[in-house]
């Protein structure tokens, strides 16, 4: 526990960032077994490399796996410089399932809608409802929460379960033993090695078989978290804390998404905009009017919202192809998360994309027998988990187009598609009977939420359900027999 300190706060709108306390005080009673009380009959020395999200998760599900977990972080401490994320049902149902349930309720805030509005009058384009629909359709539910509570959380589920070092920076790879070199000069050797390292990920590299740097996607996000006091203090603002919506503004080459955090005690904005990096050198202490200058025109709240942040961060949106493979030809080390299929943040899937991976991961290998069974179980996870996750980064890739249109004849086609979802689904709120079929203005609509086809398949997904079905298909006659084989 030492390791980690906690960074809660990115640009609070009372000055610069600081160290914030991060929700503890319910502890984590994580489920007695996991996987139908299996734990693997082989138990590997297993190396995550990287300590965010995705890796603490990965890391807590193969040690409930029945592994040995030992997790190299290069920084000397553990936290997150973060603000709002988003916990979708498909992220939240493994959540809950990991004995987080309580913790969460602490610091959460659930969404009653998802509302996009107008960049320059604020008229609403389009509403989806959510709150208590989301776990009543979906499984699970839909919250709102800071990234350092949302870590720390994570941090405090798998530290007792494996070995956590920090300072330990990979700096080479030899993917068929396979072992890591540190700077500090030390080697480690492992039976397996999970790649959680990221966007700039060193582990991706021999995956690939060379550098393979990051693309500029053209935007970036400024980043900032408001007290909701303040908010609650103006009759123009009120209404964002009292009724917690999902809230974006859709503009030309701009878009606004705001929402409630902390169990309503702060008020998180991500605002992306067109990168100018290579044009304006970053200077911090003109943050604050660079991001005004960028919103120029936009309706009265959102003026009064950025005059609310005196100083901010930019978070440089980088993305990749998606990969032929996430599995290093000796079978014995593979990718997870943003290493192997990053994701942009307009679909709000990054970290659920991840614990997806890890909760397979976790699932699979609990079945482990035989060293033999090491590579087979690693392709067996890719073949899970590509698709979905390529489809994700698609999506995702989608909504940069959608929010981002300049006004004009496709800007108004997308506004009328919304609106008629809209109209839709206000109709069933009132109880109301549809008006055509009842899928007719919501699949394919630009409103991605809104369209129900949709959002089965990417919230109603069940990472462990999907590893159980594919081993009861497949793994059951092709990989399990390599377990018996080993011991003749």
């Amino acid at each position: 526990m030492n390791n980690f300190v906690a960074v809660g706060t990115v640009a609070p709108a009372d000055g610069p960032t600081e160290a914030a306390a991060v929700n503890e005080t319910t502890p984590i009673q994580p489920p007695s077994e996991l996987y139908q009380g299996r734990r693997a009959v082989l138990s590997l020395d297993i190396v995550v490399v990287g300590c965010g999200l995705g890796g603490l998760a990965a890391a807590f599900c193969l040690a409930m796996a029945g592994h040995r977990v030992t997790i190299l972080e290069s920084a000397a401490t553990i936290g997150e410089i973060g603000a709002g994320i988003q916990i979708s049902p498909n992220l939240n149902r493994e959540l809950i399932r990991w004995g987080l349930a309580k913790r969460l309720q602490e610091v959460v805030v659930k969404p009653e809608a998802l509302t996009f509005r107008r960049w320059c009058t604020g008229e609403t384009l389009a509403w989806t409802p959510w709150g208590d629909l989301m776990e009543k359709n979906y499984g699970a539910p839909y919250y709102h929460i800071h990234r350092a509570d949302f870590h720390r959380m994570m941090y405090d589920l798998a530290e007792p379960h494996v070995n956590i070092r920090t300072n330990c920076r990979v700096v080479a790879m030899d993917p068929s033993i396979p072992s890591l070199t540190l700077r500090s000069g030390e080697v480690v050797h492992a039976d397996l090695v999970i790649g959680a390292d990221g966007l700039k990920s060193i582990t991706r590299q021999y995956v690939v078989g060379g550098p393979d740097e990051p693309t500029p996607t053209g935007d970036a996000a400024y980043r900032a978290v408001i007290p909701t006091e303040i908010l609650l203090a103006d009759p123009d603002l009120r209404d964002f804390v009292e009724t917690p919506e999902m809230v974006g503004w859709l503009g030309p080459r701009r878009h606004i998404m705001g929402y409630n955090i902390r169990a309503k005690k702060e008020y998180n904005l991500v605002m992306c905009h067109p990168d100018r990096d290579q044009e304006e050198p970053w200077k911090p202490e003109e943050s604050a009017a660079r991001m005004k200058a960028e919103f120029v025109g936009w309706e009265p709240r959102i003026q009064k919202l950025l005059s609310l942040i005196p100083s901010t961060l930019k978070w440089k949106l980088m993305d990749h192809a998606p990969l032929e493979t996430w599995v290093h030809k000796d079978g014995k080390l593979a990718l997870l998360g943003d290493s192997c299929h990053p994701m942009l943040p307009y679909r709000a899937q990054g970290s659920a994309m991840a614990i997806e991976d890890a909760a397979v991961l976790g699932n699979l290998f609990s079945r482990l027998s035989s060293h033999a069974q090491i590579a087979p179980l690693l392709h067996a996870y890719e073949a899970i988990r590509y698709d979905r996750a390529t489809k994700t980064q698609e999506s995702s890739c989608l909504n940069q187009i959608i929010f981002h249109l300049p006004d004009g004849p496709e800007q108004e086609k997308r506004d009328r598609q919304m609106r008629a979802a809209m109209e839709d689904a206000l109709r069933e709120a009132r109880g109301e009977p549809p008006v055509g079929s009842t899928d007719t203005n919501t699949k394919g609509n630009a409103n991605q939420w809104a369209d129900k086809e949709k959002s089965v398949i990417q919230f109603g997904y069940d990472a462990d359900e999907e590893a159980e079905k594919w081993w009861q298909q497949h793994g059951e006659s092709k990989i399990g027999p390599l377990g018996m084989l080993s011991k003749l």
